[in-house]
């Protein structure tokens, strides 16, 4: 198989008891990053890349099909491409947005991909699987469904799978992907919102902008109602993510700090993450991992 280098860094934290957030424990302290668990990559002479006459400029998108064996892309040339991961061809590109793309999104539970474009909308592309390996596109890969208001970043709604969480300027519209319809349209930003996210039970979603964050129940009842806000005090929100153990707790990347909310009890903590601004975060509700991506060229794991 040939030798096996770290082509990037990933540092692995450990758990010791704390209540500082009223959670009964969890804080988390660095331990020393080890090489065997770094991002890994086949020594083959380079790295391998995906290449198709489709993009032709920057990349700032993408996303991988719930079974892991499509990869959206999309970015400047306004066009998505949708990738095979096994053979790494392109399978189609989708060219119907009049301005750069800035989100791709796999539903987990219905088949269809969502993009949101500059052009200010969001739109979706049905599909059909067959045997789990081919995405077929209805209309010769047309889209579907045109919703207007989308331009910043979009997330399905987990479990459910039926809503579409699309971010503009500052405010964030539910999109009914089954009946094509705009459920809710969540307004209370002053400024515009960074950053959109999915509780794993679905029910409740939190918008970020740069001065606050605000928590939206959509289960049942009170749908669209505004039920938890927090105010940055010095620190800017950049990116947010529900913890996918503790549901009652938030976590806000900020520049070099991410801030902790417990919603339930209202309650902060911060902790020193990186030296530069905290761009994304991520979870993994199998692992119950924290992945934080930040401008000082890090990935961090958190527990």
């Amino acid at each position: 198989m040939g030798q096996r280098k770290v082509v990037g860094q990933m540092a692995v934290f450990e758990v010791w008891e704390g209540d500082e957030l009223g959670l009964g424990q969890r804080r988390c302290r660095p331990m020393e990053p080890r090489a065997s668990r770094g991002w890994q990559q086949a020594d083959r002479g380079s790295p391998t890349s995906l290449m198709h006459p489709a993009i032709t400029s920057k990349v700032i998108c993408c996303h991988f099909s719930s079974d892991g064996k499509l990869l959206a892309s999309g970015g400047y040339n306004k066009k998505a491409v949708l990738w095979y991961t096994d053979n790494l061809k392109a399978k189609a590109a989708l060219e119907e947005h009049s301005m750069l793309i800035t989100d791709v999104r796999f539903s987990s539970s219905m088949p269809c991909l969502a993009t949101s474009s500059f052009d200010k909308t969001v739109r979706v592309w049905d599909a059909d699987w067959v045997s789990g390996l081919v995405l077929l596109f209805i209309n010769n890969g047309s889209c579907a469904r045109v919703f207007k208001g989308g331009m910043v970043q979009m997330r399905f709604q987990p479990r459910h799978g039926r809503y579409l969480a699309a971010a503009a300027e500052n405010v964030v519209s539910i999109l009914d992907v089954e009946t094509q319809a705009c459920r809710h349209s969540l307004q209370g930003h002053t400024k515009p919102i960074h950053s959109v996210c999915w509780d794993p039970s679905g029910e409740f979603l939190a918008s970020l902008s740069e001065d606050s964050v605000r928590v939206w129940t959509l289960g049942s009842g009170n749908e669209g109602e505004c039920v938890h806000e927090l105010s940055c005090n010095d620190n800017k929100f950049h990116s947010c993510v529900f913890h996918p153990t503790y549901s009652s707790l938030l976590v806000i990347g900020c520049y070099q700090y991410l801030e902790l909310w417990n919603m339930s009890e209202n309650k902060t903590m911060t902790l020193s993450a990186h030296d530069g601004l905290i761009a994304a975060l991520a979870v993994s509700t199998v692992s119950g991992l924290v992945a934080s991506a930040s401008h000082d060229k890090i990935v961090k794991l958190w527990k």
